[in-house]
C-alpha cells in the first residue's frame, strides 16, 4: 500500500518538486509529485516511505517552509517517479517571497559562460517570485515572464529534474530573456551606468519591486543633489554595497552578517564609523545597509567599486514607481539617466527595513523578501477568514486563513490619494490571489481613517460583521500573537504615537490589561494638549510648549522658542480649540527633542525628532535615568535643571532611561495586581533599540512578548486587529 502525502506551506517556486524527485530517486520510491491549489501533492510507494516522509520536513530546500505533512494510505501504481503538471488554479498554498541572488548564480554571472554578465540570472533558490506573480498556481504562464519563450538551452534546464533550474519559472538567458538598456543609449549599459554614477550623476534603476534613485554614496555633492531634487533634506538614505565594502563603514556582528545575507536581503540598520558623508543620515548613529540582491545590482556594484545610495524612486509621499513609462514621466526631474529592462513588475514592493537589538531581530518595515510570508495564529483562535485593514499611516492589510495570517507588504500613508489607490488595489489583489472570502472585517476604532471607512463599506457590501479595534489594543495583540501567547491575562506597555481611545481622547502612552478579546486601560502617561491637532505632529515645539507650561516653566519655553506664535497656541490650548488631550509617548519624545534643540521647527519626515533623540541617547546607554512617574510631574523640571551645563546626549539618555523606569515600575505593579507575569511591549516607540533594551533589562524575570517579525509600528496594526477580531468571534 502506498501513501497520498499532502505538503502545505511555502512549497511552490522553491524547488520543492525536484527536491522530492531527487529524494524519491535516492530512496527507491515510485509515484508522482505535482503542485496544486493546496500546495504539493505526492503519491508514493516503496519500502522507504517512513524515511521519505520524514525527509520532506528535515531536508526541504532553503526557501521552503513546511507547515504540515499530511499522509493517508492510497493505492499507487507506478514504475518510476515523475513530476506532473500543476493541478487546478487555487490559493491554499503559501506564495514565496522574492529571494536574493544565491551564491551559485552570483558566481555564474562572473564566470565565462552563456550567463556571464546577464542581469536576470536566477534559479529555484533565488530570484523574483511575488513581484512577477499574476496568479496561482505559480507557473511561468502566471508570471510576467510569460512573454519570454524559453530557448532550447533554457528549456533543457527547465525540464531536467537534476538541474537547479528545474521548473524555475523566471529562468532565462541572453538569448531568450529580459533585456537591459540605458537611456540615453549605451553599448554597455552597466559600464556606462557606473561611469555616470562615479561622475556624480543620479540614475533611476529598475529593480525587483520598483525603481530606485541611485548615486555614489561617497560623493557629498551627488548626495546633496539627490536631496535637492527629491526635496528630502534630512531623511536617512538607504545604502547598497557588497559585504566587504560594508565592513569598511559599519560595525558588523556575526548576527548582522547573517541577516544581511538572508534571502530576504533587508535594509539593516548598522552603527556607522563616520567614514561616509554625514549627509547620508544627518544626526543619526546608524546607516541602513543592504547587500545587492539581484544580478543587476551585483554587476553594477562590481563596476562601481563603491557603495551606492539606493532610495525609493518616487515623488515625495507617492508610491514607488514600477513601470518604464511611469518612470520616464515621474522620475525625469530627478534622474540623469535610466537603467531599465523589459520584465514587468506585477506589484510594487519597497525594500524591507530591519534592525538587531539585544532582544533579537525587529522588522521595522515589512516588504520585499518577507511578504507575502505567513505567520502562525496562536492556538485556540478560530480558523475563520478575517480581513483587517490597519491604520492611516504605514498601511498594511492582514488576511487570516487556514490557521495562518498573511500580513501584506508596506503600502504607505493613506493621506496620499495615489497611496490610497494602491491600498485599494492591493486589497483586491490579495483577496483574488489567495481566494479569500472574509467572514468578518476588522478596522481601527477611528471612524475617519480611510482604511476604516473602506473596511466599513466592505463589511456592509459583504454582509459580514464589522469589528472596531482600539488602536493600542491592536498593538498589544501584535506582540502577544507573535509570541504565540495563549494565557488568560497579560499586561501591555504600549508606547506609540497617536490612536483614538475608548474614551474619545487621543491615547499613546498606555498600560493595558487583558487578552486578545478585550482590555482595560490601567494606567497612562499624563496627557497634554496637541495644539493645532495634526500640526502638533509636524512641529515639536508645540508639544514642548505644552509640557513646559504644565510644569510651570513657561519662561523657559519663551526663551527656547522666541520666534514661534506662543500666545496664539496657548490661547487655543486654554480654550480647547483644536487642541485635543493626548497621552502620546511619541509626542513626549518630540517635546524633549525640541527642548534639547535637536528638532527642527517643522519636521521633514515622521519620527525625525525622536530618531535624533535616540541617536544622542545611544552615546550613554548606561546613564541612570531621571526619576519620574507616569504623571511626568518631575521630568521637565529635571531637564530644566540640567539644560544650562549638561550635554544634550546625557539629558537624552537620562530621559529615555527614565521613561523606561517609569513604565516598568507601573507595569510591574499592575501585573502583580492582575496576577500575571506576562508583559507585552509594543508601539512605534519600541522601535527605539535603547528604549526597548532598557525596558527589557528592568523586566527580567517576566515573560516578555516583544516586537519581531511583525512591526511594532502601525505597519503591524492589521495583524493585531485580525487577532482581536478572531478572539471576539470566538467569544461571541
Amino acid at each position: 500500500m502506498g501513501r497520498r502525502i499532502r505538503v502545505r506551506g511555502q512549497v511552490q517556486g522553491v524547488g520543492f518538486r525536484p527536491f522530492v524527485w531527487q529524494l524519491a530517486e535516492r530512496l527507491g520510491i515510485t509515484g508522482s509529485v505535482r503542485n496544486d491549489a493546496e500546495g504539493v501533492l505526492i503519491l508514493a510507494e516503496g519500502p522507504g516511505l517512513d524515511a521519505f516522509e520524514a525527509a520532506l520536513r528535515t531536508e526541504a530546500p532553503p526557501l521552503a517552509r513546511v507547515d504540515a505533512v499530511e499522509s493517508t494510505e492510497a493505492e499507487v501504481s507506478a514504475r518510476d517517479f515523475t513530476i506532473e503538471a500543476s493541478g487546478p488554479k487555487g490559493a491554499e498554498t503559501a506564495v514565496t517571497p522574492d529571494a536574493a541572488t544565491c551564491e551559485a548564480c552570483a558566481r555564474e554571472i562572473r564566470a565565462p559562460g552563456r550567463r556571464q554578465g546577464y542581469a536576470f540570472t536566477n534559479c529555484t533558490h533565488c530570484g523574483p517570485r511575488f513581484t512577477i506573480l499574476r496568479g496561482l498556481p505559480y507557473d511561468r504562464a502566471q508570471t510576467t515572464m510569460s512573454p519570454f519563450a524559453l530557448c532550447p538551452a533554457c528549456r533543457a534546464e527547465y525540464e531536467d529534474p537534476a538541474d537547479r533550474r528545474f521548473h524555475a519559472q523566471p529562468v532565462a538567458c541572453p538569448d531568450c530573456g529580459p533585456r537591459l538598456w540605458l537611456e540615453p543609449p549605451a553599448e554597455d549599459p552597466i559600464a556606462e551606468a557606473a561611469r555616470r554614477l562615479r561622475a556624480g550623476e543620479i540614475l533611476a534603476i529598475k529593480g525587483l519591486g520598483g525603481f530606485h534613485l541611485a548615486c555614489d554614496a561617497t560623493n557629498p555633492g551627488a548626495i546633496d543633489l539627490l536631496r535637492q531634487r527629491k526635496r528630502r533634506p534630512t531623511k536617512p538614505l538607504a545604502l547598497m554595497a557588497p559585504l566587504g565594502l560594508i565592513r569598511q563603514h559599519a560595525a558588523i556582528t556575526p548576527e548582522a552578517e547573517a541577516l544581511l545575507q538572508d534571502p530576504a536581503a533587508p535594509i539593516l540598520l548598522l552603527p556607522h564609523n563616520g567614514t561616509l558623508p554625514e549627509s547620508l543620515a544627518p544626526g543619526q548613529s546608524t546607516l541602513g545597509w543592504m547587500l545587492p540582491y539581484t544580478p543587476l545590482h551585483h554587476l553594477l556594484l562590481d563596476a562601481m567599486g563603491r557603495p551606492l545610495v539606493m532610495t525609493s524612486g518616487n515623488l515625495s509621499g507617492e508610491p514607488q514607481v514600477i513601470g518604464n513609462d511611469e518612470a520616464r514621466e515621474k522620475l525625469a526631474p530627478f534622474a540623469d539617466a535610466f537603467l531599465m529592462h523589459d520584465r514587468d513588475i506585477a506589484r510594487r514592493l519597497d525594500d524591507g527595513v530591519e534592525r538587531l537589538t539585544r532582544e533579537g531581530r525587529m522588522v521595522l518595515r515589512r516588504a520585499r523578501g518577507r511578504s507575502p510570508g505567513t505567520l502562525a495564529l496562536p492556538r485556540g483562535l478560530p480558523d475563520t477568514p478575517v480581513t483587517a485593514y490597519g491604520g492611516q499611516l504605514k498601511a498594511a492589510i492582514c488576511l487570516t486563513k487556514n490557521g495562518r495570517a498573511m500580513l501584506s507588504h508596506h503600502l504607505g500613508d493613506l493621506d496620499d490619494a495615489l497611496t490610497l489607490a494602491e491600498f485599494l488595489k492591493a486589497d483586491a489583489d490579495y483577496a483574488a490571489l489567495f481566494d479569500h472570502r472574509p467572514k468578518a472585517i476588522a478596522v481601527d476604532l477611528h471612524p475617519d481613517f480611510r482604511a476604516s471607512r473602506h473596511g466599513a463599506a466592505r463589511a456592509e457590501a459583504l454582509g459580514v460583521p464589522l469589528i472596531r479595534v482600539q488602536h493600542h489594543h491592536a498593538h498589544m495583540a501584535v506582540a502577544l500573537g507573535e509570541a504565540g501567547w495563549t494565557g488568560e491575562t497579560a499586561v501591555g506597555v504600549i508606547l506609540d504615537g497617536l490612536g483614538l481611545g475608548e474614551d474619545g481622547t487621543i491615547w499613546g502612552g498606555e498600560i493595558l490589561v487583558g487578552d486578545y478579546a478585550r482590555v482595560r486601560r490601567a494606567a497612562h502617561l499624563a496627557p497634554a494638549p496637541l495644539p493645532g491637532g495634526d500640526l502638533a505632529q509636524l512641529e515639536p515645539w508645540r508639544n514642548a510648549l505644552m509640557r513646559l507650561d504644565q510644569a510651570g516653566l513657561s519662561g523657559l519655553a519663551d526663551r527656547l522658542f522666541p520666534d514661534q506664535p506662543r500666545a496664539m497656541v496657548r490661547h487655543a490650548a486654554a480654550k480647547g480649540l483644536n487642541a485635543p488631550q493626548s497621552s502620546s509617548a511619541g509626542r513626549l519624545f518630540d517635546a524633549v527633542a525640541a527642548v534639547l534643540g535637536i528638532a527642527p521647527a517643522r519636521l521633514s519626515y515622521e519620527g525625525e525628532a525622536a530618531m535624533g533623540l535616540e541617536a544622542l541617547a545611544a552615546q550613554h546607554p548606561e546613564e541612570p535615568g531621571y526619576a519620574f512617574g507616569l504623571d511626568l510631574a518631575a521630568l521637565f523640571p529635571l531637564i530644566a535643571r540640567d539644560l544650562p551645563d549638561t550635554p544634550p546626549a546625557l539629558i537624552a539618555a537620562r530621559f529615555q532611561n527614565g521613561l523606561a523606569g517609569a513604565v516598568v515600575e507601573a507595569a510591574k505593579r499592575i501585573a502583580d495586581e492582575a496576577g500575571t507575569r506576562t508583559i507585552a511591549l509594543s508601539g512605534g516607540c519600541f522601535q527605539n533599540a535603547g528604549l526597548l533594551e532598557a525596558t527589557c533589562a528592568a523586566l527580567e524575570g517576566y515573560q516578555l512578548c516583544l516586537p519581531g517579525e511583525v512591526p511594532a509600528n502601525d505597519g503591524g496594526l492589521a495583524f493585531g486587529q485580525a487577532l482581536v477580531a478572531l478572539a471576539r468571534l470566538e467569544s461571541a
